[in-house]
């Protein structure tokens, strides 16, 4: 073969494979989600002070995640191009493929925690003593911001009703508000991670009910930590309210 035909098969190949990433990322709901936990916990890892093999074991398991989605993802299509019709083997392939991606996600779950409970042991004391310290009107302020915010994209938008549907998700908005709660109060690491499980759980169950989308339980999530934040912000005035 050629040299020029070879470089040229290389580029070729390399084009592909970025397509086949590009494809993942714009039209696999569950990709964008794990390229945003990606980034955050990147950005997260900047100020933790890891070590070479810290960083390692935590580049590892997002890339296995990442990569665990990608071949579910092609397992998908092929079977898709096989057969649209239900076949009890074609079922079991993709569910298969589906628990791998879950085995792959659990097992960064569990490196993260590993690698982020002391830092986030230490850091936690200074931070929430920082909020409950800071203004309160800085508090209420941004609550008040989210509203407006919350308010104009609804008139903008139309999406769902007082009770059900639209932006931002009411009942991931409270879950993480008690989260929130729970852990200013608890002042544990262990329970906090577990009160915050629970409202990723219940945050997950209003997009899996197609009820609301993954940016309206974002935007709940963000407000029902915000309304939380301010209410302990009042405690410190009214303590016997809150205790």
């Amino acid at each position: 073969m050629k040299p020029g035909k070879t470089r040229q098969g290389i580029t070729k190949a390399f084009n592909a494979a970025i397509e086949g990433i590009l494809y993942t990322f714009k039209f696999e709901r569950n990709m964008k989600i794990h390229y945003v936990m990606a980034a955050v916990i990147l950005i997260a890892s900047l100020f933790s002070g890891f070590d070479k093999i810290e960083m390692l074991l935590l580049i590892f398991s997002i890339s296995l995640v990442i990569i665990s989605e990608m071949f579910n993802t092609a397992i998908e299509k092929t079977i898709d191009m096989i057969t649209d019709e239900y076949h009890v083997l074609a079922k079991i392939a993709k569910d298969v493929a589906a628990g791998g991606v879950l085995i792959a996600a659990l097992n960064a779950v569990v490196v993260g925690y590993i690698l982020f409970y002391d830092k986030l042991t230490n850091v936690s004391n200074s931070l929430f003593n920082m909020i409950r310290s800071s203004q309160l009107h800085v508090t209420l302020i941004c609550i008040a911001l989210v509203l407006i915010a919350v308010v104009v994209v609804k008139a903008l938008t139309s999406t769902g009703t007082p009770l059900k549907g639209g932006m931002p998700s009411g009942h991931a908005a409270l879950a993480f508000a008690f989260a929130t709660i729970i852990t200013f109060l608890i002042n544990n690491t262990v329970v906090s991670t577990l009160a915050y499980l629970m409202a990723l759980l219940v945050a997950q169950s209003r997009i899996e009910g197609k009820i609301h989308t993954f940016w309206e339980t974002v935007a709940g999530a963000l407000l029902g930590v915000l309304v939380a934040i301010s209410v302990l912000q009042i405690g410190q005035f009214f303590p016997m309210r809150i205790h």
